[in-house]
């Protein structure tokens, strides 16, 4: 298998600079980092790729059983490290993709040194002394709306994922996104997302971590940044002046800046 071509992996930046791993999350594809890639590309490698089942990877190499589970992604994360034989990499992950990082950097953790978490999550149900968003039910009423008119759902809960009302583009943008994800591979998806609980996977990480978090997102409230802070002992969190779960659409200068500070500081 053709580890490039499979995960559509791309190279921008200073060849010989250290390397910046960009991780998307769910519904979503590479293409949602360009606005931070040009900043970040000035001083660092940055590596881009889209986990199989997203984006413009090759869906010849979707299996269900695999991606059913967080570890499936994080497999995806480490052939790509291991094919492009990438060492001291800080891992960017978004989403549900801080959480697949957090599984990287422990089973490799020669290649993944540092971590960047932008709007984590490591579980999304409220639990007793813990706040994720949502009740049990409000995750099986989303997981069943999602599959039983995936269309209609992106159509309607991307722009509220987004937030940021007062700029339509940006939750029609996150739409089309969605849309374009294969209906079957993302009810796969949805469902090892959003009912997840890597609380426990926390206490693994020994690498230095940086956690950003936006001032207000109905994904991932500012208490679960709170959360994951204080489960990573030495970690940095950030609260970016913006608004939604997608700040390196939404606030792309100050999600690239707080990235550059804190890797260039390690």
């Amino acid at each position: 298998m053709d580890i490039r071509r499979r995960n559509n992996v791309t190279i921008t930046g200073c060849a010989d600079a250290p390397v910046l791993l960009l991780a998307h999350g769910f519904g979503c594809d590479q293409n949602m980092w360009r606005l931070v890639t040009p900043t970040l590309a000035e001083s660092y490698q940055v590596v881009l790729f889209d986990y199989v089942g997203s984006g413009r990877a090759d869906p010849s190499a979707w299996d269900e059983r695999r991606y059913s589970s967080l570890e499936g992604y994080a497999q995806d994360v480490l052939e790509v490290v291991e094919e492009l034989d990438l060492r001291d990499v800080t891992f960017v992950g978004h989403s549900v993709s801080a959480m697949v990082g957090v599984l990287a950097a422990a089973r490799a953790p020669e290649r993944i040194h540092q971590l960047v978490m932008v709007a984590p999550s490591p579980c999304y149900i409220d639990d007793e002394g813990y706040r994720g968003g949502f009740s049990a039910e409000d995750i099986d009423e989303l997981l069943e709306s999602l599959e039983s008119n995936y269309l209609g759902w992106s159509a309607a809960m991307a722009p509220v994922i987004m937030g940021n009302g007062d700029r339509p583009e940006l939750g029609q943008e996150l739409t089309a996104s969605f849309c374009a994800t294969d209906p079957d591979m993302a009810r796969v998806f949805a469902r090892t997302t959003f009912l997840s609980d890597s609380r426990m996977d926390l206490k693994t990480v020994t690498v230095p971590t940086l956690i950003l978090e936006c001032r207000q997102d109905m994904i991932a409230p500012r208490e679960v940044g709170a959360y994951v802070r204080d489960a990573i002992p030495g970690s940095r969190l950030v609260t970016l002046e913006a608004t939604g779960h997608c700040p390196q659409l939404s606030a792309p200068q100050a999600t690239a800046g707080s990235i550059v500070d804190f890797v260039g500081a390690a």
